[in-house]
């Protein structure tokens, strides 16, 4: 594995120099995973929850969230993002809803940091609109599913 980046030569964290680096097409995918009880998630795809569409509400919490990484994540370079999409997939066998996002960009930088965050909200997003209902949902299982682009090439779990 090599040396921490954002970390110099004496031992600070900064924010790491790309202008010399290449424009390249970059994009990254990643998952996360919110479980709650049945009942909860039938309200859900039923679209009966008082608040409204919660899928609705957190696609488009995960896209806002993905294009403000770089306010929330110290040291994160603000990017101009291409592509943001974030999918909503109710799993009824285990009872929660799977998240991926995909962020995309031609850029001197990756994504990963994007679309983890674009997952991540979208999954608290969930929990938020249905805290009243059930308090005791668990998110869960964030990660980086796949990258592509720049000097360390692709990666793909």
């Amino acid at each position: 594995m090599s040396s921490f980046t954002h970390i110099n030569d004496a031992g600070n964290a900064h924010m790491v120099d790309v202008t010399d680096k290449s424009v390249t097409e970059r994009e990254a995918r990643a998952e996360a995973y919110i479980e709650m009880a049945p009942e909860t998630l039938a309200m859900i795809i039923e679209g009966k929850h008082h608040k409204g569409d919660v899928f609705a509400t957190a696609r488009i919490a995960g896209i806002m969230a993905a294009k403000k990484t770089s306010d929330l994540i110290p040291l994160c370079h603000p990017l101009a993002l291409t592509k943001v999409e974030v999918e909503l997939e109710p799993e009824v066998e285990h009872s929660r809803v799977r998240i991926t996002s995909l962020c995309k960009l031609s850029g001197k930088t990756g994504v990963e940091m994007e679309a983890l965050t674009a997952a991540s909200v979208a999954a608290l997003t969930i929990y938020d609109m249905c805290k009243a209902v059930q308090k005791d949902m668990v998110i869960g299982q964030v990660r980086l599913l796949e990258k592509r682009g720049g000097k360390s090439g692709h990666f793909k779990v």
